[in-house]
């Protein structure tokens, strides 16, 4: 089959969004079939690669101007299968790899935390003219009983067009979100971040206690106010069990330094900045932590597990379906249950914990659920079953 996959960019160092993107392509790609990726801005690399607006400015390009120059790109070239991780009804398959456009709204207005700045920010979303085009046309045929297929990367994603949209079962399928599970860590940056963690943390490695990794390019929206409350909350309920937080991504640590200094455990936390290989992090780390607000399918989570590492995180992240509650990690509520996110750091502060559950991970073959390979086999059988349905 000819495929087209339409992203905004293609810039993966943009956020896991684009990176999933590329890695389900290359998959699909490997079972035989051409795959295209279509894409308004970004660099065309290869030839499979198609750049709408080669010569326009930085900035990103409205929907209506994209949806036409979509639609003519298709009327000069032929596909099999449009695959779209927009809102364009043209596509045969609709799979947004950030939730549906409602929910997140929601779900950023609660991570202030604010009921004041809660309403505010649910209001002035709508002020948003881009954000407004696409939540309109997300709902439009997203309402339609005929529209595309949707291929929600979770069941709280599918969850979200019922809610949200009321769309009818028959357009619905869930194909959990899915990563490289056979990644191969980097020595030298391993040896970087974990020379960086111990000397900044001013810890000997035989005696180094627990590493958690966080990583985000949101503090805000992925809990690590709330993680880092619950760390404090931790420390003195059990003081004799050393646990140590490793901050990696691109946002201003600032607020975040400050409050752990005002709660006394600015000793505990080092901030690593932009990491290049998340799994070079991971290999320094005993145990993921995402107490998320919102994540359709967290791939930092997904990638924690491939690399047989506990997890924490939060039922507002659908990765939370690929893995089970005190067995191979611990899932919280609601991201702001600061006893809760402490009790969950408490238990993952005993090693022996920590071992049970990554042996836990590695026996009942985790990988394998989490693989994007899986994820690109479920959906050539949804390509496959709509090519069928036109009679060829």
């Amino acid at each position: 089959m000819k495929i087209a996959i339409i992203t905004e960019r293609t810039n993966i160092s943009l956020g896991g969004a684009e990176r999933s993107v590329f890695e389900l392509s290359a998959a699909i790609s490997a079972f035989g079939h051409q795959v295209h990726i279509v894409a308004a801005k970004g660099l065309a690399d290869t030839k499979n690669i198609h750049i709408l607006y080669k010569d326009s400015s930085g900035e990103r390009v409205g929907y209506p101007e994209f949806e036409k120059a979509l639609k003519e790109h298709f009327a000069q070239n032929s596909y099999d299968i449009i695959h779209s991780v927009l809102p364009f009804d043209f596509a045969d398959i609709y799979q947004p790899r950030g939730g549906t456009y409602a929910e997140s709204i929601i779900r950023n207005a609660a991570s202030y935390q604010n009921r004041f700045v809660e309403y505010y920010k649910k209001i002035t979303a709508f002020a948003n003219y881009r954000r407004m085009m696409l939540l309109q046309a997300e709902r439009k045929f997203c309402s339609d009983p005929k529209g595309p297929l949707i291929a929600a990367l979770s069941k709280y994603v599918a969850d979200q067009f019922r809610t949200h949209y009321n769309t009818g079962e028959q357009r619905l399928i869930v194909i959990p979100n899915g990563v490289k599970i056979n990644k191969q860590p980097d020595n030298t940056e391993i040896r970087q971040i974990r020379y960086y963690i111990f000397t900044r943390l001013g810890i000997k490695e035989k005696n180094s206690g627990i590493i958690m990794l966080f990583a985000a390019n949101n503090f805000r929206l992925k809990g690590l106010g709330p993680l880092i409350k619950a760390m404090h909350t931790a420390s003195s309920k059990y003081p004799a069990r050393r646990v140590y937080l490793a901050v990696a991504g691109r946002d201003n640590p600032g607020k975040y330094r400050r409050l752990a200094k005002r709660l006394g455990i600015q000793d505990r936390i080092v901030f690593l900045g932009a990491v290049k290989h998340i799994n070079s992090a991971l290999s320094v780390s005993d145990i993921a932590v995402l107490p998320t607000f919102y994540d359709p399918a967290s791939r930092f989570i997904l990638e924690a597990l491939a690399a047989q590492k506990p997890v924490i995180t939060t039922r507002f992240n659908g990765a939370s379906e690929l893995f089970v509650h005190d067995r191979h990690g611990k899932i919280i509520d609601r991201p702001d249950d600061i006893p809760a996110l402490a009790g969950a750091i408490g238990h993952f502060s005993n090693i022996d914990n920590v071992k049970t559950a990554s042996q836990s991970i590695s026996a009942d073959n985790l990988k394998e659920n989490i693989s994007v390979n899986r994820a690109a086999k479920q959906l050539i059988r949804v390509y496959e079953s709509i090519t069928e349905k036109r009679g060829y």
